[in-house]
């Protein structure tokens, strides 16, 4: 995942920042997280220990069912995308893609641990390495936030791009809505402070990237939310 150069995600104490350049002509990433083994404990506190039940929330709330193509955008460690595989089978397959090496790095170490076909590979989210209309449905979870506010657009674009007609994205954000145990949850209360409407945004930037029958909702975990839209048949690619 990636952050804001200008307000960093004070969430790993290693991170570089790289250019524009670096990526060709498309928008600065931004900082970029690489301790991976530190975003696992992270992942396990801000849950209290719950992570598998968020992540399988999160897949029924994408609706991913057996025989589907999925992509996890800023996929971290690959824990969500590890899950989506075994969702969708045999006949079904999953890419998860992340800015940082090191997070893919020990995403690849947990497929190959647990043995499960999932390819992963470094890639912005403001440039999406596939072809268009190639996936029934693209999450992105967490990981909106960590990007510069003026790429989260070309983000959306991208999903939107490589989804196939009736394809669904899922955005899942933390939101204003918090439960008791969320505001003793540092993590949910730093996020709360830096973007307490980024769920909101999120929203926002669906409609506006062209999606169809936008709707939200709450995972009951640390007061993280959902948008889910879905590319109309009827569009087509801009």
């Amino acid at each position: 995942m990636t952050a804001p150069s200008a307000k960093r995600e004070n969430m790993s104490p290693h991170v570089s920042t790289r250019s524009s350049r670096e990526r060709g002509d498309h928008a600065a990433q931004g900082v970029t997280l690489h301790s991976a083994r530190l975003y696992d404990w992270m992942a396990l506190g801000y849950t209290f220990g719950r992570e598998g039940r968020l992540r399988e929330r999160t897949l029924e709330a994408a609706g991913i069912t057996a025989g589907e193509e999925v992509l996890d955008v800023g996929c971290g460690t690959g824990t969500l995308t590890l899950a989506a595989k075994r969702r969708v089978g045999a006949n079904g397959s999953v890419r998860g893609v992340d800015a940082s090496p090191e997070m893919i790095a020990r995403a690849r170490t947990k497929a190959k641990r647990d043995g499960v076909p999932v390819s992963f590979e470094v890639a912005a989210a403001q440039s999406l390495p596939f072809p268009d209309a190639a996936f029934d449905v693209v999450l992105c979870s967490l990981a909106l936030h960590h990007l510069p506010g003026d790429a989260r657009a070309t983000a959306l674009a991208e999903m939107r791009r490589v989804l196939k007609p009736d394809g669904r994205v899922l955005i899942v954000e933390f939101s204003r809505e918090r439960g008791a145990l969320a505001w003793l949850n540092p993590v949910a209360l730093l996020h709360a402070l830096k973007n307490p409407r980024m769920l909101d945004e999120a929203r926002g930037l669906v409609q506006r990237s062209g999606f169809q029958h936008v709707v939200t909702g709450q995972l009951g975990l640390a007061g993280i939310g959902y948008v889910l839209g879905n590319r109309d048949r009827a569009q087509t690619t801009p």
